[in-house]
């Protein structure tokens, strides 16, 4: 990584990762502003002399930004559950005010007239908005499931809002009336598509892009070759009938593109950039001759071999040769990004830097890298995160670790036959989070420990030969997973977490149901394996492992192949028979009770 910066690098975080994560850019001072996500600080580099200082210390983790246009004000949003948007004077880098907000805040949005901020809440499924005038939230918008990110059309009439996990086989993309504040419509994206990262809208306001993975999970983990497994893409939304379009792979034939992150249209919307976490790169998108080339399929048109019809295109990896071009980054680990004159920043999330490219000349020779400070010697753990999440690891980089168990290593909503246990046996992602300390691990415990898992899944999902340090950084990054806070927590005066009223009555019914003979301990599990009558089909006798009921609220559907929606429906629906806890003879109210202990753990 090379360092183009000549100016001064002031008051980092002594002995802290900086993070990077996400980005603002102020056309007016030629500033972009910086959250450094492990710091908790917001830096500020000068695009005009490379000058970069910190501009404020955080009392917690920024998630995102939103600049006012006149670049007075930098809306905030802080803190991975109950958070909050701290609006700081960018001429004094000083907290002017702090604004409530739900939980998991995430990508703050000013209303055109910036009399409104739409903030999303990942862990309530929502986007909350804050009046401004009086800086008091005045409405809940339900959207579909773990809402990150979110982009308003030019006109100001509808924010689009991108929702990182599938409602059922699928993420969705939610439209919002910003004039009601009410939800239009769920758009639903190809079945499979997952970890939705970004959205943004091109500039004439004709379309909606959002960067995700396609999951091929109907197929047996057999192999990866040509995206067997997970293909990397980019989806494509119609803003103004609000219907989706088509999704184009960013991948090659042979070399994934794995992760794709961060989203940015340039000025006059002839160009998109995209970011891959997972492959260091930056894709540089000729958008004119992606829908033209989109149109012209859609007309019967044989423009690719693998396009024959316009259904099949999500399945093409050759249909963007010649309007992508790929750029190895500096950096790694690239995040959010941000377009300023006719240069690309990308926040490197791993080196503590901001990407450069040159889009005059987007060769390797016009890319750069800036650090941001010190970064300081690399521990076991956080080398573990960066194996985690790095696919140039993995055959043909088509996936990551971080593909499956994105967000800190839980959950991709989906069902994998992943194979260690027979085939044709589908079987929901787990949550990583304590596995080391709750063995036997996978969902029948066909693994006796996780750090056999780890190397089973180096082998046989990535396809790959790792030096045993490697899986041990791996070991070492998951031991350090610390749970969220459950949005079902209510907070008192002094801002301590406790059980709500419904969970208090829930928490002795979980003891008189018996739910917590075999949920017990710490991580709410026996580590055992039962059979209680959960399997079905050729699985039907199959002891299942008791799994850890820790952050149970962020890992649904429930049940081995997620056939449960919902924790009341593994209650009742799916305990016919009171083999899974004694719950035949508690009322509905109890019943939801019991859930919200449950939820609340």
């Amino acid at each position: 990584m090379t360092n183009e910066n000549s100016g001064l690098i002031a008051n980092t975080v002594a002995g802290e990762y900086l993070s990077p994560t996400a980005l603002a850019f102020d056309a007016n001072s030629s500033k972009i502003y910086i959250a450094e996500k492990t710091a908790k600080q917001i830096a500020v580099l000068d695009t005009r002399t490379g000058d970069t200082n910190k501009l404020t210390n955080l009392d917690t983790e920024p998630t995102g930004l939103a600049l006012s246009k006149d670049g007075s004000k930098l809306y905030v949003t802080t803190g991975l559950d109950f958070g909050s948007v701290k609006v700081v004077d960018t001429a004094t880098g000083q907290v002017i005010i702090t604004l409530n907000a739900a939980h998991g805040p995430l990508s703050p949005v000013l209303s055109n007239d910036e009399q409104k901020l739409f903030v999303c809440s990942q862990y309530e499924n929502k986007v909350v908005v804050i009046d401004l005038k009086t800086n008091k939230q005045i409405a809940d918008i339900l959207v579909s499931r773990q809402p990150v990110a979110a982009a308003l059309t030019p006109d100001g009439s509808k924010l689009f809002v991108a929702n990182f996990l599938p409602s059922g086989n699928a993420a969705e993309v939610s439209v919002i009336d910003t004039k009601t504040d009410t939800l239009i419509t769920n758009i639903k994206l190809p079945n499979g598509s997952i970890d939705v990262q970004k959205i943004c809208i091109s500039p004439d306001g004709k379309y909606v892009y959002a960067t995700c993975v396609l999951a091929r999970y109907h197929l047996p983990t057999t192999q990866l070759d040509r995206g067997w497994m997970n293909t990397n893409a980019l989806a494509v939304i119609d803003a103004n009938s609000n219907t989706f379009v088509n999704t184009v792979l960013l991948d090659e034939l042979n070399l994934g593109a794995a992760n794709p992150y961060g989203l940015a249209c340039t000025k006059d919307g002839k160009h998109l950039v995209v970011t891959h976490s997972g492959t260091h790169e930056l894709s540089l998108i000729d958008a004119e001759a992606m829908h033209k080339k989109l149109a012209a399929v859609k007309t019967g048109q044989n423009t690719s071999t693998g396009s024959d019809t316009y259904r099949n295109v999500p399945n093409d990896l050759a249909f963007m040769t010649g309007i992508r071009h790929r750029i190895r980054l500096k950096g790694i680990g690239p995040r959010d990004v941000t377009i300023a004159g006719d240069k690309v920043y990308i926040a490197e999330y791993f080196s503590g830097s901001l990407g450069v490219v040159n889009l005059t000349s987007p060769d390797i020779s016009n890319v750069t890298s800036i650090s941001l400070g010190v970064e300081p010697e690399l521990t076991l753990a956080r080398k573990g995160e960066i194996f985690f999440h790095d696919a140039s690891y993995c055959f043909q980089n088509w996936q990551s670790c971080a593909t499956c168990h994105p967000a800190d290593g839980r959950v991709d909503g989906i069902n994998w036959d992943l194979l260690n246990d027979g085939i044709g046996n589908p079987k929901q992602t787990k949550s990583l989070l304590f596995s080391h300390k709750t063995s036997p691990v996978m969902v029948t415990g066909i693994r006796p420990d996780a750090e056999t898992a780890v190397r089973s899944g180096i082998r046989y999902i990535q396809f790959s030969e790792r030096p045993e340090l490697d899986a041990v950084a791996i070991d070492e990054y998951l031991k350090s997973l610390q749970p969220i806070p459950s949005p079902y927590l209510k907070k008192n005066a002094t801002e301590e977490t406790r059980l709500s009223e419904a969970a208090e009555k829930g928490k002795a019914l979980f003891v008189k149901a018996r739910c917590a003979d075999c949920h017990s301990g710490p991580y709410y599990t026996d580590q055992k394996k039962y059979n209680i009558g959960l399997g079905t089909g050729r699985e039907k006798e199959t002891p299942f492992d008791t799994p850890s009921l820790v952050e149970i609220w962020r890992t649904a559907p429930y049940l081995y192949n997620g056939r449960a929606a919902t924790i009341k429906e593994v209650l009742v629906k799916f305990n016919k028979e009171d083999k899974h806890g004694v719950t035949s003879d508690l009322t509905d109210e109890q019943l939801n009770n019991l859930a919200e202990f449950i939820l609340s753990l």
